[in-house]
């Protein structure tokens, strides 16, 4: 019974290697941005003004501390009607597209811990940053990919972006 009990635990532990190994793999194949790449290979010729200790394969997502969390920015209706859905989590009202605000994936929302509070949300593309106000969750449970920044139409303006691009590599901190 012994010799069957080692096997199941090598046999998990070579199970939860192969699923990160494969996490690690598929963000590569689809050229998001990688979570297990190293911060030297991100863009050639790109100036690191600070390094920050790369995430741990696992541990994607926390946002702790100064460092910057690397995320997509997606544009999103806030107002009713539109494609945001429902009225905002946070407040349970319709906001204005003019407005400088933003829907986090699920784990950044923190339950709500990030309701009413401004992240600064930076562009790779331009290395422009803008504050935006936390208004709502993009919920990861219901389509919502786990590394959204899903902001208004002022956001992207605001960061002389083109909205109709749709989704653009960013990274954002708690303000």
């Amino acid at each position: 019974a012994m010799a069957n009990a080692k096997l199941v635990v090598v046999g998990v532990a070579i199970l939860v290697i192969l699923l990160q190994v494969s996490t690690c793999a598929m963000a590569r194949h689809h050229a998001k941005p990688d979570p297990c790449a190293s911060e030297d290979d991100s863009v050639p010729g790109m100036v690191h003004k600070h390094k920050h200790n790369k995430p741990h394969c696992t541990t994607l997502g926390h946002n702790g501390g100064g460092g910057s969390t690397p995320g997509v920015m997606t544009v999103n209706g806030f107002q009713k009607g539109q494609d945001g859905g429902g009225p905002s989590e946070c407040d349970g009202k319709y906001h204005s597209n003019g407005d400088m605000i933003v829907a986090l994936s699920t784990r950044w929302y923190a339950g709500g811990r990030r309701c009413g509070k401004m992240i600064n949300i930076t562009s790779k593309h331009n290395g422009r940053t803008v504050q935006a106000k936390v208004v709502d969750e993009c919920d990861s449970n219901h389509g919502c990919k786990t590394n959204i920044v899903d902001t208004s139409e002022a956001v992207w303006k605001a960061l002389g972006l083109d909205s109709n691009i749709g989704e653009v590599p960013v990274t954002w901190s708690d303000a």
